[in-house]
């Protein structure tokens, strides 16, 4: 039987979110909501059992306009007995550790909320579900579709906490409010760019792009930009001082060595070795680790002695997100695992053919000026396999490569270290990337006395 409250006959878990959508919306007790046919712990495809839709009244004297507030439950751990999470105890994350929530502007004629929100927290709560990555706030969703399936150019999302649901505690464990924010494309090239936080900054300044708030307007039809032509300007500025928060992306790439490459003129893709889960989750751990960090640091590759905090292992699903993170709790691993890890030796490799497709490509520019020159990192992780391709500055600790072996590999995971006067150079020969409208592919960039060779082949 699921835990329940002593004034209660719903789940502990669900009481709390309950709980504090109450006191936010107190004349507002039983919301319309939205529920799974089929329960996910049943069987079901849905893994969120309600989204509740409030309507909020927004704050006219902050420029708040007003709008629906969609709340979900079933990320976090809303039963406590097992039959989604595993009950690990009250003191870290609850479940996921976190709910997803989203505003979207009431239009002048609506008496009920619009439902397509529900699939879309739907989708999204699959993602986390499949891949046990987190969302976070200032992470960065590609959708390349109109959340609302219509012509709008609202098309991606960043995720910030909810301002009016602050994060709560449960019998088990803690609940972050997650919201999702529409944007437009170039809204997003910006986050990856720079980073998502500061994106929500500049919007949270222009009412109809969001407001302090940030309700999303399906009907905006203008980017932050065009609304204010000095922000580029801004946005340079920031990029050049404070670098890039995107430590990483999931993409089409692969490598292969040098030798094969110089020698195969077809450029024949090597065919790589199966890694381990656990080295699956150090790949995806380099996707947030050096962010802001004087010395950026790289995880081991070797497990640490013991790994004492276990989380239920799935298989991951790499192909939603650009900004990856590990899910919250650590990794296990069986017995047989841990010998293949042992298995997969850290070899030199005399040089390196890297090929990324064009949407990869286009980040180039962006992790060598925005990560690299600024002593970090930044990794390309394969949304096909396990491969994945990590650039890494002099002044990253923890990497595998060094001045004298500057690319090694550990199975399929390649760390290619880049020299200061190397790093000027590629900058310089690979700045057209940044503007892929103009590049016909496939286009290959080579550095013969560096045996470093880039394909950039079309987007399929």
């Amino acid at each position: 039987m699921p835990a329940t409250g002593a004034n209660s006959q719903l789940p502990i878990g669900l009481e709390a979110i309950y709980s504090s959508c109450r006191k936010l919306y107190q004349s507002q007790p039983n919301p319309l909501q939205v529920t799974a046919v089929v329960k996910y712990w049943l069987g079901g495809p849905d893994p969120l059992d309600y989204i509740s839709m409030y309507s909020n009244p927004g704050d006219p004297e902050k420029g708040v306009p007003p709008h629906w507030h969609y709340v979900s439950f079933g990320i976090s751990d809303l039963h406590g007995d097992g039959r989604v999470h595993e009950f690990t105890g009250g003191e870290g994350p609850s479940g996921f550790g976190f709910e997803l929530t989203f505003r979207l502007k009431r239009e002048s004629m609506e008496t009920a909320p619009p439902t397509w929100p529900a699939e879309l927290m739907q989708g999204l709560s699959r993602y986390v579900f499949q891949s046990e990555n987190t969302l976070c706030s200032g992470d960065h969703v590609s959708w390349h579709n109109p959340l609302d399936n219509s012509e709008s150019r609202i098309n991606h999302m960043l995720m910030v906490e909810d301002p009016q649901l602050p994060p709560i505690t449960t019998p088990f464990g803690s609940v972050q409010f997650i919201q999702i924010v529409g944007v437009c494309n170039e809204e997003l090239q910006t986050a990856q760019h720079w980073n998502g936080p500061a994106v929500l900054d500049l919007m949270r300044k222009i009412p109809v792009a969001g407001g302090p708030w940030l309700v999303t307007d399906m009907r905006r039809g203008e980017t932050i930009f065009e609304i204010d032509p000095h922000l580029p300007e801004q946005v340079d500025r920031g990029i050049e001082t404070d670098g890039s928060n995107l430590s990483g992306v999931s993409a089409k790439c692969s490598w292969e060595d040098w030798d094969e490459f110089s020698s195969d003129s077809s450029g024949t893709e090597q065919s790589t070795p199966h890694i381990s889960k656990f080295d699956s989750e150090q790949i995806k751990a380099t996707l947030q680790r050096g962010l802001g960090q004087e010395r950026a640091v790289l995880p081991p590759i070797q497990p640490p002695p013991s790994t004492n905090n276990i989380r239920h292992e799935r298989d991951t699903n790499q192909d939603m997100l650009d900004n990856r993170k590990p899910s919250l709790g650590g990794s296990s691993e069986s017995d047989v695992e841990g010998s293949t890890m042992e298995l997969i030796r850290t070899r030199s490799v005399d040089g390196v053919h890297l090929k990324f497709n064009m949407e990869a490509g286009a980040l180039i520019p962006l992790a060598l000026k925005g990560r690299l020159k600024h002593g970090r990192h930044f990794t390309f992780k394969s949304i096909t396999g396990d491969v994945a391709i990590t650039l890494v500055s002099p002044r990253v600790e923890g990497s595998i490569a060094d001045e004298k072996h500057p690319f090694a590999a550990h199975g399929p995971w390649l760390q290619i270290l880049i020299s200061d006067d190397f790093l000027e150079k590629m900058i310089a020969d690979t700045e057209e990337l940044s503007k892929t409208t103009e590049i016909e592919s496939p286009k290959q960039f080579s550095w013969p006395s560096s045996h470093l060779s880039i394909t950039i082949v079309p987007d399929e």
